[in-house]
């Protein structure tokens, strides 16, 4: 259950941290954006729960075994990346996925996604 809830962290924070570049999309760039706005004020949800599953894994992978795999590398990341604002009070992360730092979020967000649903499909 909780291999289920990272992956749908992955997947829900890759999607908030991607959508600078995924707005940028023809014909349905609207309807990410609009989806977005909905999802955003429960973008600390989804980083807690991140971060938590994440830690979790984390440990009992280090702990014993068989090795640390990246879903619960890119889950800590996502976590970290959506409570930013709220771990550094008063920095906000760029907002834009023209260039520059705001272009790494987006496209961080594109492979978390990408790892969320790949650890959908992956067993264990």
């Amino acid at each position: 259950m909780l291999s289920l809830i990272l992956d749908l962290c992955n997947i829900l924070g890759g999607f908030l941290l991607a959508i600078g570049l995924l707005v940028l999309a023809p014909r349905i760039g609207d309807d990410f954006e609009r989806f977005a706005a909905r999802l955003a004020r429960f973008r600390w949800i989804v980083g807690i729960a991140a971060l938590v599953c994440g830690g979790y894994f984390l440990i009992v992978h280090l702990t014993s075994g068989p090795h640390v795999f990246h879903f619960e590398v890119v889950g800590i990341a996502v976590g970290v990346l959506l409570l930013w604002e709220r771990l550094r009070v008063g920095r906000a992360l760029p907002d834009s996925a023209a260039r520059g730092p705001g272009l790494l979020l987006a496209v961080f967000g594109v492979i978390a996604m990408i790892v969320g649903v790949q650890g959908l499909f992956t067993p264990g």
